[in-house]
């Protein structure tokens, strides 16, 4: 069963550059992860949005997930950007 992580971030002022580096740097790891299928990062149209960016991604299973991130070092993230990550499956569809 595909899982799709959505997780959004509280980013600081003026720091939206600086994150979207890494999160570039992030997503060219994690491509390569077996199970992944695609991510999109969205931005907010507000800039005093409390989350700037949420990102969203599918994998193949929670299993792909987990295990990714056990093969892949990311580096640690710019001081005061917060990540609220969770994975959800499809409840409904139209």
């Amino acid at each position: 069963m595909t899982v799709v992580l959505i997780n959004p971030f509280e980013i600081p002022a003026g720091e939206e550059e600086a994150f979207l580096g890494f999160w570039r740097e992030t997503a060219e790891q994690v491509k390569q992860q077996p199970g992944f299928i695609g991510t999109r990062l969205h931005r907010s149209l507000k800039p005093d949005a409390r989350f700037r960016f949420v990102n969203v991604a599918i994998w193949e299973s929670e299993e792909a997930y987990h295990g990714a991130f056990r093969r892949v070092e990311i580096r640690e993230q710019q001081p005061g950007v917060r990540a609220s990550p969770a994975l959800y499956e499809v409840a409904a569809e139209y």
